[in-house]
């Protein structure tokens, strides 16, 4: 049966009962979930819908699901001028916080007008009166906010007629990535709508990615039949202002890039897309822990990882769509100036050329890397894209522009993602063999000690590895051995991290193995000494000596309190065991003596009184204080298992070194026999 007007205020007071601002405060305070079907039957006049659509959208946003159709009648058939001022502005005010879900219609609610269960689950076409079909997970309502506002974009867009279509686009591009940048959750579908967006504006024929879950996708409406801009102009836009065009999305593009690669997280160290580690499995397979899962088995088997990599294929694949060449990527990615900053909240002015416009820094970085790392990963990938890096200038030139530019105390606290990204493409390099020429000693040094910091401070594990990778085959491959022995006496001379200082004893060891074959003397194969490495002198070991075993006299003495003492000591542990090891090398390994003086080194250093009885004197001042009763039993082992677990480890750590040193002392005993 009809609906009886009488009985309906918003059918009984349509204009040309009541003027059209008249109608409009009816329809604010009589708007209800139930009437939402009445004010969809009024919305198909077009007239009507021109002169107040656009002031219904942030009524009707608090309603969703359920207004999403009358929002799109606006869209459809409302001013599109005045409709996309309405929905960038509802935009801008978004949030994504948690409680704000529940309270963005709060007075509504308590006031009888709004909708009652905003964002619980509901059956897509359901209403008060009819059944829907089965029960769909709907996304919070800040999220299916966005979800419907980018949609109303896409329509409104491209119903708006004009001259200059970038001026509109480019203020509704920066609203919508300004709501982006909020988000804190539901990542995955808010990136999905932002490509869905660009892919409808640009006219792109690439199929949708499909949501990972269910989503309000499932309750858009169907297409509703779209009316011509009432204020159209005859004027088409010319190719410079489509240039215009397709530059703000290729630009905002790269933005949501970085939002969305920078902001992935895992507990389970999966930085960003793990383009270093799964490049390394494919060029080091030896190197593969046994055991232990593949990047590349999860990438192809858990749902999240699939999902990530998915929606960075999809805005890889979109701006490759949109002609963003790699040229323009590395142009960006090399220029040194910094990214400039808008101001929060603020809106950039329409920009007047395409050159206006500048690609996100990290976005480009990170579109680049997914293209080359596309091709090096999978063979069955053609390209006519050959571009490729060297270590010196290019990738040095990477690590200038996006590592430690907070300041040096910064690097390696950077985003994981963007860590993974450039070290991706170091290793990439190096398996090219394209190192390059470093300008001078001084930046070769500069490279690798960003690298090195890199490896001393990132979180990840496997980004540390892969860090020290690059830094040590970078240092080996410089043909100047006094360089890198300068390097290598320089971290451990004044690098504050003794992970770092441990690095460095293993690059000394292994340049004075390679450097030093088994046979008496590098001269008896018929090397002048001029030939000779440094390494196999002994002037690199007495050069480095001082720093291999600083003076610990005063380090661990009684005026500190133990338990700092220990703490210092724990930290510091990795780096004496590591000096301890390669000393007891050079102890036992009797090729080596000659070359290398080891007798004279040992008796020139004074290790034993400086070093190693400091080190036992202290070992022992701990132990004592582990055992039952001590002060720093109580401190490491307290009542938790984990403490327990501390305590345990602790006398392990001290134990361990005591054995190294015995092993240390005998080698000095029949060294001195």
């Amino acid at each position: 049966m009809a609906e009886d007007p009488k009985e309906n205020p918003l059918l009984a007071a349509l204009p040309p009962a009541t003027d059209y601002m008249t109608y409009l405060t009816l329809v604010e305070y009589n708007l209800t979930e139930d009437n939402l079907p009445t004010l969809h039957h009024v919305l198909q006049d077009k007239e009507l819908t021109a002169n107040i659509g656009w002031d219904l959208v942030h009524l009707l946003l608090p309603f969703l699901p359920a207004g999403e159709e009358c929002l799109q009648d606006i869209a459809a058939k409302g001013n599109p001028r005045e409709v996309i001022l309405k929905v960038t502005e509802a935009l801008q005010l978004l949030e994504f916080e948690e409680q704000q879900g529940e309270t963005d219609a709060d007075e509504d609610v308590e006031n009888g007008r709004g909708p009652t269960n905003q964002a619980s689950a509901v059956a897509v076409g359901e209403s008060s009166t009819t059944p829907g079909l089965p029960v769909t997970s709907v996304p919070p309502l800040s999220v299916l906010k966005f979800e419907v506002l980018l949609d109303l974009l896409a329509t409104l867009h491209r119903r708006v007629n004009t001259k200059y279509p970038s001026r509109f686009l480019s203020t509704s591009l920066q609203a919508v990535l300004a709501a982006y940048n909020r988000a804190t959750s539901h990542r995955d579908e808010l990136t999905l709508s932002a490509v869905k967006l660009v892919k409808t504006l640009s006219g792109t024929k690439r199929p949708h990615l499909p949501a990972r879950t269910s989503s309000g996708n499932l309750l858009r409406a169907p297409t509703i039949s779209q009316e011509p801009d009432p204020e159209a102009q005859s004027e088409a836009p010319s190719v410079d202002e489509q240039t215009l065009s397709t530059r703000l999305l290729q630009s905002f593009l790269t933005h949501i890039l970085e939002d969305y690669v920078l902001t992935l997280n895992s507990n389970d160290d999966v930085p960003g897309l793990s383009w270093s580690s799964r490049l390394m499995e494919k060029y080091e397979p030896r190197r593969i822990v046994p055991n232990k899962p593949k990047y590349a088995d999860r990438y192809a088997e858990e749902d999240d990882l699939k999902s990530r990599s998915a929606i960075v294929g999809q805005l890889v694949a979109l701006a490759q769509d949109l002609g963003l060449e790699t040229e323009d990527l590395l142009k960006t990615i090399m220029d040194p100036e910094s990214e400039k900053q808008g101001i929060p909240g603020a809106e950039d002015e329409p920009p007047n050329s395409a050159e206006d416009i500048p690609l996100s820094k990290a976005g480009a970085l990170l579109l680049y890397t997914a293209r080359v790392v596309k091709q090096e990963l999978f063979s069955n990938v053609n390209s006519d894209d050959t571009s490729s890096i060297r270590i010196f200038p290019d990738h040095s030139t990477i690590l200038e522009n996006f590592i430690g530019v907070l300041g040096q105390q910064t690097i390696g606290l950077e985003p994981e993602a963007l860590l993974d990204a450039v070290l991706a493409l170091g290793l990439i390099a190096l398996e090219k063999n394209a190192v390059g020429e470093p300008k001078d000693d001084e930046a070769f040094a500069q490279y690798l000690q960003t690298t090195s910091l890199v490896s001393a401070n990132t979180p990840s594990p496997s980004l540390r590895y892969h860090a020290h990778y690059l830094t040590s085959t970078i240092l080996r491959s410089h043909p100047s051995d006094l360089v890198r022995l300068t390097f290598i006496r320089d971290t451990l001379e004044h690098c504050p991290y003794e992970n770092l200082k441990a690095s460095a004893v293993t690059w000394l060891k292994g340049e004075t193995l390679e450097a030093n074959p088994n046979i008496p003397q590098a001269a008896s194969d018929g090397a002048s000494p001029e030939d000779s490495s440094i390494f196999a002198t002994p002037v690199a070991l007495q050069t480095t000596s001082p720093f291999l075993f600083p003076d610990l006299t005063n380090s661990y003495n009684s005026t500190v309190s133990i338990s700092d003492s220990f703490m210092q000591f724990r930290q510091e542990l990795g780096f004496y065991l590591a000096a301890l090891n390669f000393y007891y090398l050079l102890l036992t390994a009797q090729q080596l003596h000659e070359n290398l003086n080891i007798k004279g080194l040992h008796e020139g250093s004074g290790m034993e009184d400086h070093f190693l009885k400091p080190l036992k004197d202290a070992s022992a001042r701990f132990a004592e204080s582990l055992t039952e009763g001590g002060e720093l039993n109580i401190s490491e082992g307290g009542d938790g298992i984990a403490d327990k677990e501390n305590l345990i480890q602790a006398r392990m750590d001290l134990e361990l070194l005591g054995h190294v040193v015995r092993q240390v002392e005998n080698g000095i005993g029949k060294l001195k026999a």
